[in-house]
């Protein structure tokens, strides 16, 4: 064997979102959905054990973001609760995305904390123009030399919060990637590069179709459970799902710096045995927390999930609860992707954490029919774009009190078909009182005249069920026509 040729198996993990325990997860299974307990991760150690185990060592353990932040845990530890987890899971690298909600001195504080680094080429000081991370990792895996690059998620200062991105600017990447590949390449030698990213998977399949000299790239942000990999030229593209609930195996065969095998796996963390040394670890997170969190706060008739990008079940009950606190007949809500689905039965306060871990004020706003209309157009296009790099993350705005008709197919400005309260269509003259929670919902176009309820969204839904059994359906809200 020469020295440019080799095995390695290269491990993805993404979007955990904090979940450290096992959770329901729910799967597609013909015409209805299946709610199976997935995750957690004692399981995904053990997983990761075995691999090592069987592979002799020759393996990448890579993590592409969304790990620190999703679950009361986290959010209360600001992302502290899972540095021994993921320490003692032996992750060599991560890229990054809600981990920057607890403003970017945290997260770097938290950074100093791990065994391992956050690599990003597109995070940068905005004083100094300096990168605040690592941009790539060269790691040597048995006899190949592997260069990992790291692209955080490019929408931390234009679709989040202010605070997450203080004195940071992001970029896509795109302008740098290119440099780092032809370095990686002539100064450091190494035989395979992989791209840890967290843009998302329609921007990878882009940086892919544009880029030359990225093998693998471990693509994160939009939860797509990738059975096998996408093949773009010479790349390969993988993703696995969210919440821990998955992990990603490819098995390389490397010859003169060339893939000339590959075979994936996508693995379900299901009925697989704890490892003892990490459940502890996760024991140890969680039990400050186990009574508050277990606590039952009402009964769900029906499954609540997140799963359709149009409307959801899981977001009907938050909107149900916003506009109850408000007294408000419209509601609207970001359209976040992660959150563990909720079979119909008991719903605990753990339940509502994972629904929305930010646990916002719920608030009010006087807008327009057109600016209703505006915000709705402004959404689909950064959830539809067919310029991958303008899509912003998350799913279809949700909605109450409204129902939305738009041609999804349609270019920008245009898709809006029309949108009717209970009473007519949408007067664009008129102004609406809109409940929302989350800056995410409105943004900071409109919004001067918002009122503070002095109710969070965690009780606004307490409240809501403590009123007896809820049922909050798929009503079509937003109608694709």
């Amino acid at each position: 064997m020469d020295n440019h040729s080799g095995d390695l198996t290269v491990l993805q993990i993404n979007d955990t979102h904090a979940y450290l325990e096992p959770h329901v997860e729910v799967f597609a299974a013909g015409g209805r959905m299946e709610y199976r307990v997935a995750g957690g991760y004692a399981a995904i150690a053990t997983q990761v054990q075995q691999t090592r185990d069987e592979k002799k060592g020759r393996i990448l353990l890579l993590d592409s973001g969304d790990t620190f932040h999703g679950t009361y845990p986290a959010v209360q530890t600001k992302g502290q609760a899972l540095v021994p987890v993921m320490n003692a899971l032996g992750v060599d690298a991560m890229t990054a995305h809600w981990e920057f909600a607890y403003g970017p001195e945290r997260f770097r504080d938290l950074s100093f904390d791990l065994n391992y680094p956050v690599l990003a080429i597109n995070c940068y000081q905005r004083s100094s123009g300096r990168l605040i991370f690592p941009p790539y990792l060269v790691q040597e895996v048995g006899n190949l030399k592997i260069g990992v690059i790291g692209i955080a998620s490019a929408i931390v200062d234009k679709g989040m919060p202010p605070s997450f991105s203080a004195g940071l600017f992001f970029t896509d990447g795109r302008k740098e990637l290119p440099q780092y590949i032809s370095d990686l390449r002539s100064e450091e030698r190494v035989d395979l590069i992989v791209l840890l990213s967290h843009l998302g998977l329609p921007q990878d399949i882009r940086l892919a179709e544009t880029i030359v000299g990225i093998d693998l790239i471990l693509s994160g942000h939009t939860h797509n459970r990738l059975d096998e990999p996408i093949r773009i030229n010479n790349t390969l593209i993988c993703q696995s799902g969210c919440h821990g609930s998955f992990v990603g195996q490819v098995d390389l065969t490397v010859q003169n710096k060339q893939i000339r095998s590959a075979r994936h796996e996508l693995i379900p963390i299901i009925g697989i045995e704890e490892d003892s040394l990490v459940r502890e670890l996760v024991e140890r997170a969680v039990e400050p927390y186990r009574e508050y969190l277990g606590t039952v706060v009402g009964t769900t008739r029906i499954p609540l999930n997140r799963a359709t990008i149009l409307e959801s079940t899981m977001d009907n009950l938050l909107l149900a609860a916003v506009q109850k606190a408000a007294g408000a007949t419209i509601a609207l809500s970001h359209g976040w992707r992660y959150g563990a689905p909720v079979p119909a039965g008991p719903v605990t306060r753990n339940d509502l954490w994972n629904m929305i871990p930010t646990n916002p004020e719920v608030r009010t706003v006087s807008l327009t029919g057109s600016e209703i209309a505006f915000l709705f157009e402004e959404n689909l296009e950064k959830t539809f774009s067919s310029d991958p790099f303008s899509q912003m993350g998350g799913y279809m705005k949700r909605c109450s009190g409204l129902t939305v008709y738009c041609k999804l197919e349609n270019p920008p400005g245009y898709r809006v078909q029309g949108i009717f309260t209970a009473t007519g269509r949408l007067d664009p003259l008129q102004e609406y009182t809109v409940a929302y929670v989350s800056s995410q919902t409105i943004g900071d176009t409109y919004g001067l005249d918002r009122a503070g309820t002095g109710t969070t969204a965690i009780t606004a839904l307490e409240d809501l069920l403590d009123r007896g059994p809820v049922e909050t359906p798929l009503v079509g809200s937003v109608v694709a026509i």
